[in-house]
């Protein structure tokens, strides 16, 4: 674990924990409505969509208590966003909703296992990058045209989102995707006064709707595969990276094991996968959150107990989400999508070799077309792969 000495080391004991309190806070805020968004298209009524919100929020709390603590290490969780934005360009699965809980429960299984069998690990790892960037891009691109598609529907809130968010990423980035909820937020709440739009108050009370697991060959396939790939390739190594670069060392198998167990777990309350963070591991792992790497594990365990008391509180937001205008959660959603698809993008075009293999997975990702039952994610990796080995150009051998 990496050193600090001398006087920069006095620092407010309060700081990790401000730091823990404000990594949960842009966590939640920043991509609940992706989650909720994903969830709701494989078929949960709001109900069950409120309860995996507030599932996900269990598992990664009682996740980040569990590894911050026991390994005195910043390790926080998250749900899977991408994976969130895959549910959303997927949409149903043969079986329905109980067969998008059963491919949730194998993503959690897969999770353990890739953290007791290198192998496994190794395989994911062996997949592209272009390749598996370029998927993650074309699942993000409907949901990061619904901010436009939105303003022709609800233009008087969705305009000021926009236009917060805007001047938010010019000036303050970490803030943008926040400030843009609270505008919705307070924009929403305008218009269900001003329309007097009636509010069921039962439907606020936190509670779980649990759903049996079923199986199906499409719903294996065409979503718990890619979600894994998803989750692994843009969640859990990168997140084992960002780690990496504040000189700790990720616990792989405990982590795996702990994320893929609260998976299963989470998966009949409706929770489709928590895993590592990545982007907000930083806000915790950091040395805003303390000068001594040391104490930053505190900040870790705080974002796990923010998340707790974040949990009950999902019935009332995807009730006020519910009634808000048409647009507005598409729009916070798509808006926190737009840096993870420029990043998707470049990765997936960065190399010239491979950049048509790169453009074929985007498109058939982009399309959502299902074939066989089977969602468009799954047939643009395998397609993106062919593509990859049938214009590689063999490797000269080097003589001798």
């Amino acid at each position: 674990m990496p050193e600090v000495n001398g006087p920069e080391l006095q620092a407010n004991p309060a700081q990790p924990v401000g730091a823990g309190v404000v990594t949960a806070l842009v966590g939640f805020t920043s991509s609940f409505a992706v989650v909720l968004a994903g969830i709701t298209a494989v078929g949960a009524t709001q109900a069950q969509a409120a309860s995996g919100l507030a599932a996900l929020c269990v598992t990664q709390a009682v996740g980040m208590l569990l590894l911050s603590r026991w390994y005195r290490m910043p390790i926080t969780l998250a749900w899977s966003t991408p994976g969130a934005a895959l549910l959303a360009s997927t949409g149903a699965v043969a079986g329905g909703w109980p067969a998008a809980v059963g491919a949730f429960a194998l993503t959690g299984a897969l999770i353990v296992l890739t953290g007791l069998w290198g192998r496994l690990g190794a395989l994911v790892a062996a997949i592209p990058v272009p390749i598996a960037q370029a998927m993650l891009a074309g699942v993000l691109v409907p949901l990061c045209l619904a901010p436009v598609e939105a303003v022709r529907s609800s233009p008087a809130v969705v305009l000021p989102v926009i236009a917060v968010w805007l001047v938010l990423t010019r000036f303050a980035p970490r803030w943008a995707v926040l400030a843009a909820f609270g505008t919705a937020a307070v924009g929403a709440g305008i218009a269900i006064a001003v329309r007097d739009t009636p509010l069921d108050a039962g439907s606020m009370i936190p509670a779980l709707q649990l759903t049996w697991p079923h199986w199906s060959w499409q719903a294996v396939i065409g979503l718990a595969v890619p979600l894994y790939i998803v989750t692994m390739a843009s969640q859990n190594i990168p997140g084992t990276a960002v780690l990496g670069s504040f000189g700790y060392r990720t616990p792989w198998r405990a982590a795996m094991t702990v994320t893929g167990i609260g998976t299963v777990l989470g998966a009949p309350a409706g929770g489709h996968a928590i895993n590592l963070a990545a982007i907000s591991a930083a806000l915790a792992a950091g040395p805003s959150a303390h000068p001594d790497p040391a104490r930053r594990w505190v900040a870790a365990f705080t974002a796990g107990g923010c998340y707790l008391v974040l949990a009950p509180a999902s019935a009332a937001l995807v009730t006020l989400v519910a009634a808000a205008p048409a647009g507005v959660l598409e729009t916070v959603a798509g808006l926190a999508l737009l840096a993870t698809l420029a990043t998707s993008l470049t990765g997936a075009l960065a190399d010239e070799e491979h950049r048509t293999a790169g453009v074929v997975t985007f498109l058939i990702a982009a399309s959502g077309v299902a074939f066989l039952g089977v969602g468009a994610a799954f047939w643009a990796l395998l397609a993106g792969l062919l593509v990859r080995a049938a214009l590689s150009r063999p490797r000269p051998v080097s003589p001798g």
